[in-house]
């Protein structure tokens, strides 16, 4: 299915850079909201706009919602259609309402292996909290991630 599809009625496009992708930690939330019918997978993608990731305490990513510069890189992930109940979900899990993560637009095209993009689509993604990113990115020597990789059980 290509990112350019429209998910059914009712259904927000979501964009997952971290532990929601499919391998991840948290993955079996979207398997779940898969099989209820509240989400559906549309495919792999990138971020048109360079942007800051960085891992946090534990290991845990956060994009950044920072204005242009160095150390910022497009932002490979997964596209999924989701529905109401399924985005509150993905909300509760992520702290919306506590501060953790805030849910914001982002532009996004899809990662192609030859390279090239396809249609712009507007999505939201999971934005660490304004409260804490800009101190997460000096902690990080403003070096951002191009994407985050799974690994290994009992690494770190």
């Amino acid at each position: 299915m290509e990112i350019t599809e429209k998910p059914e009625a009712k259904r927000s496009l979501i964009f997952s850079y971290g532990t929601l992708k499919r391998g991840f930690a948290n993955h079996n939330l979207m398997q779940h909201l898969i099989s209820s019918n509240d989400a559906v997978y549309l495919g792999r993608c990138r971020t048109l706009d360079e942007l800051p990731l960085v891992c946090g305490p534990y290991g845990v990513p956060f994009l950044l919602n920072l204005p242009a510069g160095p150390g910022r890189h497009p932002i490979r992930g997964e596209l999924y259609g989701v529905s109401d109940p399924g985005l509150a979900r993905i909300d509760k899990l992520e702290g919306v309402t506590v501060g953790h993560y805030e849910r914001l637009p982002v532009r996004l095209v899809e990662d192609r292996e030859d390279g090239e993009g396809g249609t712009v689509v507007e999505a939201e993604a999971y934005y660490a909290n304004r409260s804490f990113g800009e101190e997460m990115w000096r902690r990080n020597g403003k070096v951002g991630l191009r994407s985050i990789r799974r690994r290994r059980r009992g690494s770190m």
